[in-house]
């Protein structure tokens, strides 16, 4: 998000520091790291290797669904009543390849005025805030491992995620030229012990840049029960700007209606603010692991 009037923001990270290397996998850009720093005598190597190939069968298995999604981004005044609104409702449909296509189902005028939605905003509402880890980038990423957490009945692995480029000078400074976006995700992730497969995240779409991007969380839970789908994605966040102003920001994404495609989809329209005035879907039970107390549920 860029702030109006303004060309630079000021920067920051949740930086997490690695410890050496246990565990590595090559490639053409090099090794990701894997480290325990639980001192517990657990097979970090393991599960990160069963996580991640979970991960593609997620993706994969992704590509033959169909789902909603209802995205608000707020702006919100210092007393506390919304400045400004951000709301697109749409139906998401993935290609055999795992291109995502967009059909826009409502789209009101825009009323934000203090910040600006960018590209990177629109293309960390489909990437990293909904699936954290593309599995195609798994190899750009250091892992940490936290220790073992359990949410409701759920026994978890939590990882310390770190994209390996934001310690590449070459490489950041050619992504920051680069026309199209590239996101990557900085922050924690929660794996269920029994299917290897991510039910939480929190973190940020990385790098920022001359912009800014809250802190989200996003809550998965079984579809068909088999793969853990992003079902709730929230962030509360402050965001400062250069010269100390900050911007109030809230963020809820809904994911809803996951089916199972028969056929593929041909045709897809694409809407401009204001131009569709279908009735917003209605709100969802809260999702599994159920967000701490104090979160707004979906």
């Amino acid at each position: 998000m860029k702030r109006l009037f303004m060309s630079v923001l000021a920067a920051a990270g949740l930086g997490v520091a690695l410890s050496p290397v246990v565990w590595s996998q090559t490639n053409a850009g090099g090794a990701s790291t894997v480290i325990n720093r639980s001192g517990a005598p657990v097979d970090v190597d393991r599960i990160v290797r069963a996580f991640t190939q979970k991960e593609a069968e997620f993706r994969k298995a992704l590509n033959n669904y169909e789902f909603k999604r209802d995205a608000t981004i707020q702006t919100i005044a210092w007393g506390g009543q919304i400045s400004g609104e951000y709301h697109r409702t749409s139906r998401f449909v993935f290609d055999d390849s795992g291109n995502r296509f967009e059909k826009i189902l409502y789209f009101p005028a825009p009323t934000i005025s203090e910040i600006q939605i960018t590209p990177e905003d629109l293309e960390d509402l489909g990437g990293v805030q909904a699936f954290a880890l593309e599995t195609s980038k798994i190899n750009d990423y250091d892992f940490s491992y936290v220790g073992k957490e359990k949410i409701d009945e759920l026994d978890l692995y939590v990882f310390d995620v770190t994209p390996r480029i934001l310690a590449d000078a070459k490489r950041v400074a050619a992504l920051k030229k680069s026309k199209s976006p590239e996101r990557y995700f900085q922050g924690r992730i929660w794996v269920d012990d029994r299917d290897f497969q991510i039910v939480k995240a929190r973190g940020k779409g990385v790098p920022e840049f001359d912009q800014r991007f809250p802190t989200f969380e996003t809550y998965r839970e079984q579809i068909d029960g088999k793969f853990w789908f992003p079902t709730y994605s929230y962030a509360d966040d402050k965001l400062e700007f250069k010269g100390g102003h900050t911007v109030h920001v809230r963020l809820r994404v809904k994911y809803t209606d996951f089916n199972r495609l028969r056929g593929r989809a041909t045709v897809i329209e694409e809407g401009d603010p204001g131009d569709v005035k279908e009735t917003p879907p209605p709100a969802k039970p809260a999702t599994t692991p159920t967000p701490p107390p104090g979160t707004p549920k979906p």
